[in-house]
């Protein structure tokens, strides 16, 4: 609904406040967008997006959560029109390029893991 991106289905994300550590940033995004507490995250990479439709220029740090906790709900609807968990054999279109990197980063184990219980559902 906003930019970057606006209708495109992205992951959770937001801005670092001053001083604050990037990984505290990505537990309180996540948090303020869909009401879940995140535990344990690990670093999966980075992703800088230039997106000129925007006009906008961004460097994303990529975790994937370890540990979450408590029931998802849509608390920013000025933001977000929907969210959903979807297998990655069956994403939703169109994806965002955020989302898309963060796939390419996902480590291979992980990626297989998800896609079996994706198989086997």
């Amino acid at each position: 609904m906003r930019p970057p991106e606006a209708g495109y289905w992205n992951i959770v994300g937001g801005k670092v406040d001053h001083m604050e550590p990037a990984e505290d940033a990505a537990r309180r995004e996540a948090q303020e967008e869909t009401g879940l507490r995140i535990g344990r995250i690990e670093r999966i990479g980075m992703t800088e997006q230039i997106i000129d439709a925007d006009r906008q220029h961004w460097i994303s740090i990529l975790y994937l959560a370890r540990d979450v906790d408590g029931e998802p709900q849509l608390i920013e609807p000025d933001k977000l029109s929907d969210f959903g968990w979807f297998p990655l054999t069956d994403l939703p279109e169109p994806l965002s390029a955020f989302t898309k990197a963060a796939i390419a980063a996902l480590p291979p184990d992980e990626t297989a893991q998800l896609s079996a219980r994706s198989a086997a559902s």
